[in-house]
Order: structure tokens, then C-alpha cells, then sequence
């Protein structure tokens, strides 16, 4: 039986190469990822994209999306090349102007209950941020991956879990899957540290929070934010304050394929958590 096509989509992207005004770029891919990988590489010259959208359907390029190019140059972007986001989140098309003031750094949340504090990191800063961070922990017990519910649109969040492990064996495994989970912004990562009740978590918006039942660690957690040179700021200029994509690598592997590795790295699926039952 032959195989169904692969859907592609057409998406618009702001993309910038260093000291150069942004450019807008027409790109086809299966997801936002390849299309934007696309679009960087046409435009070269280290260029990063800035903002991306889903392309409206009177704009797609009608004689390029019967197979005649993947890529088309559509002219001038008035995006900014701000802020440089992680791997795995883009603000959409026409935000990136609200997001001026966005700056690497940690702030607390105000809680009265627990020690919330959470830090903003830029591009590939972000993965010496949460593994510095974990080589920091007094202990960790085990990492928990969640493959959530806008992957794929599927509509359900997978929870997996590590067996009882230690910071040096999880480091090792986010090292060598940096690609598929770090860089994923459809991925939440959380190292639980049980003998202070606190989590450190990756979100899905790629900021590095810590999480804590009381603030026993808040001075060692604001000296090691320093040691990675993340300063303290009062406020951070969030990702999620605009309308934003959650995207993974060109070529990093599908939902399906992304749990077949979990199951083979011996993470064990624990929960599976619908929309339906969370939503209220």
C-alpha cells in the first residue's frame, strides 16, 4: 500500500542575518521547524529567524506550492532582531516590537507559599544555563519528561519517568539528547531534588525555573543563576505575554518516534494526561 503524503505547510518567517535588516521568507515544511530551517539557510550568513506565522491562504505562493520551490523571498520584514529566543519557541509574526525589553536574567515570583524563581536565557546560552544548573543540585533523584499536548496537536500530555537516578546520569542523558528535548519547545523537563522538596524545571517556553516547598536553597540558587551569569532582574519580559509557536528541530524525530526513545532510554511512561480531563 502506498504511503499517505506528507502534509506541508506554508509558513511566513522574519529572518535576519547579523547587523542586516530582516527579510520576510515564504517556506514550506511539515512543521515550523523545517520551514524555518529552510528559511535561514536561504538567507545564510549566520541568519536566525525573529518571528514566524502560519502563511494566510490568499498569500501562499501558488506556483511554488505544487512542488516548484520550497522557499520564496517576499521582500522586507519590519520584525527587530532582539532578543535572541532558545531553540524551541519564536514569537509570531508582528510581536517581536512588544518583546523590546526582553533581557537574560532570573526573578522570583511572588508566592507566598513556595520559592518560585525563574530565569530567561538567549539561544544557545540556554543549554549551559539548565545543565549548569543541574551540576550545581546538592542531589537529584529523577528527570520526568513531559511530551505535550501541542505536539502534533494530539491533544494529550505523556509523562515519562527515570527510574531512581542521580544528577551525573541525568546529565549525561540531556547531553547526548540536547537536540530532541532540550531544544524541543513541545518538551517540559523537570529534575526532582526530593530532599528539599523542589523541582527544577525546563518549561516549555525554554526558561529554567526552581521550584521549592520553603527557601532553604534561595541564596545557593541565586549564587549559582550568577555563576552562569544570569544576573538578578526585577521583572522578566516573557515569551508568553504574546502570541508565540512552541516548534522542534528540522530533523529531530516525530511524537511517535520521540516515545519509541524514551521507551529504549528505559523511561517509563507513567500518566498520559488528556485535555479533555485537565481543561475547567
Amino acid at each position: 500500500m502506498a504511503r499517505d503524503p506528507v502534509t506541508k505547510t506554508w509558513y511566513r518567517i522574519a529572518v535576519a542575518k547579523p547587523e542586516h535588516p530582516a527579510v520576510l521568507i515564504a517556506a514550506q515544511g511539515e512543521h515550523p521547524g523545517v520551514a524555518i530551517a529552510a528559511a535561514e539557510a536561504h538567507v545564510g550568513g549566520g541568519a536566525r529567524a525573529l518571528a514566524v506565522e502560519v502563511a494566510p491562504q490568499n498569500e501562499v505562493p501558488l506556483g511554488e506550492s505544487v512542488g516548484k520551490h520550497q522557499v520564496v523571498e517576499l521582500g522586507a520584514s519590519e520584525e527587530i532582531a532582539g532578543f535572541a529566543w532558545p531553540a524551541g519557541v519564536i514569537p509570531q509574526l508582528g510581536h517581536t516590537r512588544s518583546l523590546a525589553e526582553a533581557r537574560v536574567g532570573f526573578a522570583h515570583h511572588a508566592d507566598p507559599q513556595r520559592l518560585i524563581v525563574e530565569a530567561q536565557c538567549e539561544g544557545a546560552g540556554l543549554v549551559d544555563v539548565f545543565l549548569g544548573m543541574i551540576e550545581r543540585l546538592p542531589t537529584a533523584d529523577n528527570l520526568e519528561v513531559r511530551v505535550l499536548d501541542h505536539f502534533e496537536d494530539r491533544g494529550q500530555t505523556d509523562v515519562w519517568l527515570t527510574s531512581r537516578v542521580n544528577a551525573r546520569k541525568i546529565l549525561a542523558f540531556l547531553d547526548e539528547h540536547d537536540h530532541e528535548l532540550i531544544a524541543n519547545g513541545h518538551v517540559q523537563l523537570s529534575i526532582y531534588v526530593r530532599k528539599h522538596k523542589a523541582t527544577l524545571r525546563l518549561t516549555e517556553h525554554k526558561t529554567v525555573v526552581w521550584i521549592a516547598d520553603d527557601r532553604e536553597l534561595e541564596g545557593e540558587v541565586a549564587r549559582w543563576f550568577g555563576e552562569l551569569e544570569v544576573p538578578r532582574v526585577d521583572k522578566l519580559a516573557r515569551l508568553t505575554s504574546v502570541p508565540h509557536f512552541h516548534v522542534r528541530g528540522a530533523k529531530t524525530r516525530d511524537r511517535k518516534k520521540l516515545g519509541e526513545q524514551l521507551f529504549r532510554q528505559r523511561l517509563r511512561r507513567v500518566d498520559t494526561l488528556r485535555v479533555a480531563d485537565t481543561a475547567g
